[in-house]
This record gives C-alpha cells, sequence and structure tokens, in this order.
C-alpha cells in the first residue's frame, strides 16, 4: 500500500493534472449547491438530502486537499 502511495506521487510530481481536475470539481460542485440553494427553498430536502450534499462536499474537498499534498513540489 505506502509503495503504490509513493508511487503515485511520483507520478503526480510530473503532472498537477489530478489537482486541477479535483480543485475543478470542487470549484463547480460549489457553484451548483450556491445556485440551488438560491433558487430552490426547499434545497437540500430531507435529512437524506442534507447528507448527501454533506458527503459529496467532504469527499471533493479530500480529493483537492490529497492531490495539493501529493503534487507539492
Amino acid at each position: 500500500m505506502t509503495a503504490l502511495l509513493m508511487l503515485a506521487a511520483e507520478q503526480a510530481e510530473k503532472t498537477k493534472t489530478a489537482f486541477y481536475v479535483a480543485g475543478g470539481a470542487l470549484a463547480a460542485w460549489a457553484l451548483i449547491v450556491s445556485f440551488l440553494g438560491i433558487t430552490r427553498a426547499t434545497f437540500p430536502g430531507g435529512s437524506g438530502g442534507r447528507a448527501g450534499v454533506i458527503t459529496i462536499s467532504v469527499v471533493l474537498m479530500a480529493a483537492a486537499m490529497a492531490t495539493a499534498v501529493i503534487t507539492a513540489g
């Protein structure tokens, strides 16, 4: 497992594409959530919708942070 992470880190040093993709996905998600929150009074719905939005947000944030750390020079 550690060797796999080290290999991924070596590959990431060559390109920052993963960081740009993760950051772009997080920014797009933020825009979508903002737009839906402004235009729909019932957004995100019940507790299931709220949990879904929180989960997706945390996963995208963790991905952006992880790729930032891995690609940091």
